[in-house]
């Protein structure tokens, strides 16, 4: 498989198998992943890796927490407030293949959030790697951080694992921070989710669209 695949591959995958992942081999990825390249080799990502007893507490409690309509209070914003074109289309497009693989229309309300609220058990994942920042860093380490979760996760597939990166596990930081005993001096970034691919769940076999290369690259000589 190349590079090309397994990036195409990696960014599908949300469903997995009832499986445990060896803290060795988590421990492997992370030792790969530590060379990513950081301004000034400042290095500012921190990993909380997460299984058992701590990773349900943390879902039942982010469960709890959006059921009982408590409003999301991240660390940072992820998505702009006015999310035009062509982001809003694409967007779309993502969401629209997704539910249409599980067979979810548009009208089933009750599907999509039960859906939704799989986020917060990393959809089956027997681990999870909760990403932090320092919060007195700047955009320049959370751009060294995205070059460390990306190196995490194409890593993982030399293990026959895969990931789901996860924007919602970061929703209700001062929730993690609490479960895990760490200072709100630290944002949180995201969670990945990283186990052994259940390949016959139909979420693990959509596919979402790219752009040519040509229609966001310009050339100056």
């Amino acid at each position: 498989m190349d590079i090309n695949e397994a990036i195409r591959n990696r960014a599908s995958t949300r469903a997995f198998e009832d499986r445990s992942v060896p803290r060795e081999m988590v421990y492997e990825i992370l030792d790969t992943a530590r060379w990513a390249p950081s301004g000034m080799n400042t290095q500012p990502w921190q990993v909380a890796v997460v299984s058992g007893e701590t990773k349900q507490k943390i879902g039942d409690a982010l469960v709890e927490a959006r059921e009982s309509g408590l409003v999301p209070n991240p660390d940072y914003q992820y998505y702009a407030k006015e999310l035009g074109e062509p982001y809003r289309s694409r967007q779309k497009a993502c969401g629209f293949a997704l539910y249409g693989a599980l067979g979810i229309e548009r009208g089933q309300k009750e599907r999509r959030v039960a859906q939704w609220m799989k986020n917060y058990h990393g959809f089956g994942a027997p681990v999870e790697l909760f990403f932090f920042v320092d919060a007195i860093l700047e955009k320049g380490s959370w751009l060294d951080i995205g070059m460390f979760i990306q190196n995490v996760m194409l890593a993982a597939r030399a293990h026959n694992l895969e990931t789901c990166p996860q924007a919602a596990m970061a929703e209700y930081p001062d929730i993690v921070r609490r479960i895990l005993e760490l200072p709100d001096s630290l944002s949180l970034v995201c969670g990945v989710a990283i186990g052994f691919p259940d390949r016959k769940d139909p979420v693990n076999n959509y596919r979402t669209e790219r752009d040519s290369v040509d229609s966001f690259t310009k050339w100056f000589e």
